[in-house]
């Protein structure tokens, strides 16, 4: 229950605080935040073009890679626009609708891009442990079955939060200490009974990032079986090789939010503007490093880019 002793009716305008207590520093944020943009714009359209070039990338794994690229570009277009303008223009001010539709949209891009990591670890299970019936198993009828139960988990999640959000009424402040509308950022703020929609919030964390962690862990804990009885240590290097990069990818992704986890179970409270930073983390490193990750580490994208660059020099 959130009381408020001066409440105001739920108002037209919302106002986004960006960074609470960094004000003074929102133009030093804005550049890395850009050059985060432009590379993460740069980097997965590049993705996105080799893979469609390349006809020997038209397999399982580099059409989920895609999929990743797309969601990437997503989400960080929903999100860092809208932080540019706070931290560039001072334009904080965010209508109750659009707020709603903030809490819908961005966290189901994150939702949907957990769900794709869940997919590239099952891709890489197949591949380990039946590589006979590798492409037969993850046909395309398979990836846009997989792309379309990964959509339709995102919505039927995501669906309660603007519902449940226009059904809080009244509010102690209309600042919302962030730089986009999260869900749970505009709950705290709002007065009265506020538990059904803390329990939801749990609940998407669990049915989302709980559920894909849970059997991503359980994807590489059979993978590192499969791999330990091979008898070859030149065959088990080549087997954990194909993993590496998505192991970083998973790494970046899930660390912010498990270490936000882990900070509110053991007590420990960080400055409000340490916290928004981390979450603002969530959106922006990911979309950013995994087409660097995957350009280093894959032979194919990594010799597309030697290339177009050596025809620039010439």
């Amino acid at each position: 229950m959130s009381s408020c002793n001066n409440s105001i009716p739920r108002p037209m305008i919302f106002i986004l605080a960006g960074i609470p207590g960094l004000e003074f520093s929102h133009v030093w944020f804005s550049v890395p935040f850009f050059l985060i943009f432009a590379i993460a714009i740069l980097g997965n359209v590049a993705i996105l073009c080799v893979i469609q070039v390349e006809k020997s990338l038209h397999e399982p794994m580099f059409l989920l890679l895609a999929m990743l690229s797309v969601v990437d570009l997503c989400l960080i277009s929903a999100t860092v626009p809208r932080m540019l303008g706070i931290f560039w223009l001072n334009a904080k001010e965010i209508s109750f609708d659009a707020c709603l539709t903030q809490m819908f949209f961005i966290p189901s891009f994150y939702v949907i891009e957990s769900g794709i990591l869940l997919a590239m670890a099952f891709d890489r299970f197949v591949a380990i442990w039946y590589p006979l019936r590798y492409t037969t198993i993850l046909s395309n009828n398979m990836i846009v079955k997989i792309a379309l139960a990964l959509l339709a988990r995102a919505v039927a999640v995501l669906t309660p939060a603007p519902i449940l959000g226009k059904r809080l009424e009244s509010f102690h402040t209309r600042v919302i200490p962030y730089s986009y509308c999260a869900f749970m950022a505009v709950v705290m703020i709002a007065c009265g009974d506020i538990s059904d929609h803390i329990v939801y919030g749990l609940m998407v964390i669990v049915a989302s990032v709980g559920f894909d962690l849970f059997f991503i862990i359980l994807s590489y804990g059979l993978i590192l079986h499969a791999v330990f009885r091979i008898p070859s240590w030149e065959a088990r290097g080549k087997a954990l090789s194909t993993c590496g990069s998505h192991l970083c990818v998973i790494g970046l992704f899930y660390s912010p939010v498990v270490f936000s986890v882990l900070a509110q179970i053991l007590g420990y409270r960080m400055a409000p503007h340490l916290q928004i930073i981390i979450d603002n983390l969530y959106f922006l490193v990911p979309p950013m490093v995994n087409p660097l990750i995957y350009g280093a580490r894959t032979k194919q994208i990594r010799e597309w880019v030697l290339r177009i660059l050596h025809c620039q020099r010439n």
